[in-house]
């Protein structure tokens, strides 16, 4: 159990971000700096730390501690050629004694022959969300992406290709563990629009199509991510973030539809 403060709460939140260009908001898009640079190389990152502990009760014989942490890495290099991309978050909640939260990914990226209206991606994931059962998820795959629309101010991107992905499954009411292994089609839209030079959106949706054979039915997988980010002025941002995932029959009984909003402001010098 986390010990009692004789203070009521302490939170601590560090942060960091780092970058060869300016990053607007909290949380770099992947999809917002492919960018055809002109130079040779470039470095884009962004990362975020934060801690929290607090101890409020009502009463002496009822504590209510809470520890949680989280950290997430968005980093993109271009080569003169090819494009690499790693995105990391973790995320943990703790209440008393109880994990109430428990999940992160870690998300592997190359783009092979970036600059081309169309070019190979090669990718891995591993993820895990402990609190809805999911301990760990690996998927790898490949596919083809195609430059749709590209100006100074839209692109569009699509998507098309497959993957192999392997889970492993904790029943929530029974003691049992669920693990399967599914051949998949992944397939995205990727969109970014800049308005002026104050206001940029950006998204992207998946959808993935796999076949149990076991059972006989189609499984698929639909998540996104929109962002929506605008400048007020020289020092202050606004924020805008919405992610989802849907799942049409889930491995074992658990929420199909989650999400996931996130709004305000962010400071920058």
């Amino acid at each position: 159990m986390i010990p009692y403060f004789k203070w009521l709460s302490l939170i601590l939140l560090t942060g960091f971000t780092i970058g060869q260009q300016e990053v607007q908001g909290q949380i770099l898009n992947i999809e917002r700096h492919r960018l055809q640079v002109d130079t040779a190389k470039s470095w884009m990152i962004n990362g975020t730390i934060g801690l929290r502990i607090y101890n409020r009760s009502a009463a002496a014989d009822s504590p209510v501690d809470m520890f949680g942490y989280n950290a997430n890495i968005n980093t993109v290099y271009f080569a003169e050629r090819h494009s690499y991309a790693l995105i990391g978050q973790l995320d943990y909640l703790k209440i008393n004694d109880a994990d109430f939260l428990n999940f992160g990914f870690l998300h592997l990226r190359t783009n092979l022959f970036h600059r081309n209206p169309s070019s190979i991606e090669i990718f891995g994931q591993l993820s895990y969300d402990n609190f809805r059962g999911l301990d760990p998820r690996v998927l790898f795959g490949a596919g083809l992406r195609k430059r749709l629309v590209y100006s100074e101010n839209s692109t569009l991107h699509l998507g098309v290709g497959a993957l192999f992905e392997s889970e492993w499954w904790n029943h929530p009411s029974l003691e049992k563990t669920v693990d399967v292994q599914y051949l998949k089609s992944t397939n995205y839209l990727s969109f970014r629009h800049t308005f002026n030079e104050y206001v940029d959106f950006n998204a992207i949706i998946y959808y993935q199509l796999g076949y149990d054979r076991d059972l006989s039915l189609a499984r698929h997988r639909t998540s996104g991510v929109v962002n929506l980010n605008a400048r007020l002025s020289r020092i202050f941002s606004l924020t805008n973030s919405f992610e989802f995932n849907y799942e049409n029959k889930p491995i074992v009984p658990i929420t199909r539809f989650i999400f996931h909003f996130k709004t305000g402001f962010t400071m920058g010098f």
